[in-house]
């Protein structure tokens, strides 16, 4: 690998304060790095380390080994004028405000970088990204190839000398016989079953590329992609006071209002916006409505994907989700793409009049108890469905941290792992209610997680309509006033995470003193969680591939953004 020159380290900051004091031990880490760092920066989130490409390996692991972070939570590509980047995100699994950030500066002529794979299984699919979209190679990589676009497609879209204008041609062979003699292995006891990208059982446009032995899985490849919208660059092309927000309901448009915290979190931490205590109270309530609006999908897909059940749980699910839609349409306006969250809070107060909307709420809410033990009684005690999802799609906690799991996924395998208390943001903090684990590590735990979250979620609803009715009228703040037009520092970074109800969604953001993003790096729950689909599915039977798909909850237009 190439070295880095003196000019390529322009980000390291020889003034560097340490300001992070009630997180990581900074002077731990440095003591730790000293062998490896040649430079530091300053995140937002983070205390940053700039080390050498073929270092990458060495650190991580001591990271992980040494000082316990276990979680590669997201890894950003990007360029500048004068070099790459490749920037890992790293906390851990057991206390999420432990941070430390990993900057890889890379020379423009040869952009290379050793790869994290071998030490974080993750790394794999993060890796792929980078190369796909901005150009990044990664030396060591057991298979660099593109993974959102066609193998044919010429140039890296997030590259800074992308042409945009360029006619694509992906080339493809019309009426190839896809069983000639050179697709054929002599006396093979395996055979290839291509199931998708349009079958109703991969929950979106999904390919997997399966080899079976008999009717057991002996390999999944995954080809995803197709709903491929470059929602990065798109968000980069947009202000951030009003132009970014929206686009990311389209993300994971089931349960889409973590998607807009998300985002408001991470452009609020570089720009230094405060969101009044009401205006969090709203946020946090209209939130969990959301997480209901996912676990209430999850839950009914799943049970179409395991044993066809429409006419019960499907319709029992929809019903659910049709009156926190009615909710929802009551507060933001809108019915599935809600926009309702503004930098500095939210666009307005409850609807009036209070009473009957805090009354429509509190009826839902007085229900549900008696409507999730339908669900335990049509589903969970169902015995078909009980053979179909206990012990199967099995992954084990120490296989979850490696594929950065998170959420419902990686809590169904015992991890206690919820970025609502553990990064609290929000009202969560000031509310009584749990995280939800269970130690099954099957599909069956992950379905308990979800039904036991819904009960959850009641819970901090309920405390919220309390707060929101007793709150003096004078004092209901819904937005902090705002500047019209953001212009962050320039170079002022940031990695913000929220809870969705698939798990961790991320955004890192740097800023370069317009106002407008030079880079915004979208962190999927689902991408991850899908990653591991293979180590759930290996030497099960074809029957269980679509269960354990079903059980991870994706949303393609959250793996594909």
């Amino acid at each position: 690998m190439s070295e880095i020159s003196e000019p390529q380290r322009g980000r390291i900051d020889p003034e560097y304060d340490h300001r992070r004091a009630d997180g990581v031990d900074e002077a731990a880490l440095e003591t730790l790095l000293s062998e490896y760092a040649i430079g530091r920066d300053d995140h937002e989130n983070a205390p940053a380390f700039v080390i050498r490409p073929d270092d990458v390996q060495a650190v991580i692991r001591l990271l992980r080994d040494d000082a316990g972070f276990d979680h590669l939570s997201c890894l950003t590509p990007q360029q500048y004028e004068d070099r790459y980047e490749s920037i890992l995100h790293m906390t851990k699994y057991d206390r999420r405000t432990h941070e430390v950030t990993l900057i890889v500066p890379l020379p423009t002529a040869d952009p290379v970088c050793e790869s994290a794979e071998p030490v974080f299984r993750t790394a794999d699919w993060h890796e792929r990204e980078a190369y796909d979209l901005v150009g990044i190679e990664y030396a060591g990589h057991p298979d660099l190839r593109r993974i959102l676009l066609p193998e044919s497609w010429q140039g890296h879209p997030l590259a800074l000398d992308y042409d945009q204008d360029k006619p694509q041609v992906v080339s493809y062979t019309e009426h190839a016989n896809p069983l000639a003699a050179d697709h054929r292995v002599t006396e093979s006891d395996t055979m290839l079953l291509n199931i998708g990208p349009h079958h109703p059982a991969t929950h979106g446009v999904l390919h997997l590329e399966t080899v079976l032995d008999g009717e057991s899985v002996v390999d999944v490849d995954l080809d995803i992609g197709y709903l491929h919208r470059c929602e990065e660059q798109m968000c980069q092309n947009g202000t951030y006071r009003h132009q970014i927000i929206p686009y990311s309901n389209r993300w994971d448009y089931t349960a889409n209002l973590p998607n807009e915290w998300a985002v408001a979190r991470a452009i609020e931490d570089i720009a230094d916006i405060e969101v009044p205590a009401y205006a969090q109270v709203l946020r946090t309530m209209a939130t969990e409505f959301g997480r209901m609006l996912g676990h209430f999908l999850a839950v009914s897909t799943f049970a179409l994907d395991v044993y066809g059940d429409f006419t019960a749980i499907f319709q029992y699910g929809m019903r659910d989700r049709e009156v926190v839609q009615d909710i929802l349409e009551d507060l933001t306006g809108q019915r599935m793409m809600f926009y309702f969250f503004r930098l500095g809070g939210v666009c307005w107060d409850l609807p009036e009049p209070r009473a009957a909307f805090v009354e429509k709420c509190r009826d839902f809410l007085d229900e549900l108890p008696a409507k999730v033990d339908e669900y335990h009684d049509l589903l969970t005690g169902n015995e078909i469905f009980q053979i179909r999802s206990i012990d199967t799609g099995v992954l084990e906690p120490a296989v979850a941290k490696e594929y950065g799991c998170t959420g419902p996924v990686v809590r169904g395998s015992g991890i206690d792992y919820d970025i609502r208390r553990d990064d609290p943001y929000g009202y969560y903090d000031a509310l009584e209610w749990d995280v939800v684990t269970e130690d099954g590590c099957d599909n069956y735990a992950r379905v308990l997680v979800r039904l036991r979250e819904v009960e959850e979620s009641a819970k901090i609803i309920e405390q919220c309509l309390d707060l929101l009715e007793d709150w003096p009228a004078d004092e209901r703040t819904v937005q902090s006033n705002v500047p019209r037009t953001l212009k962050p520092d320039a170079g002022t970074e940031t990695y913000r995470a929220v809870e969705s109800a698939k798990g961790e969604l991320g955004i890192y953001i740097r800023a370069d003193g317009s106002n407008s993003p030079a880079r915004f790096k979208i962190r999927s729950p689902c991408f991850h969680n899908l990653s591991a689909l293979p180590e759930m599915a290996e030497g099960e039977y074809v029957a269980d591939l679509i269960a354990s798909l079903g059980s991870l909850d994706i949303v393609l237009g959250s793996v594909d953004r």
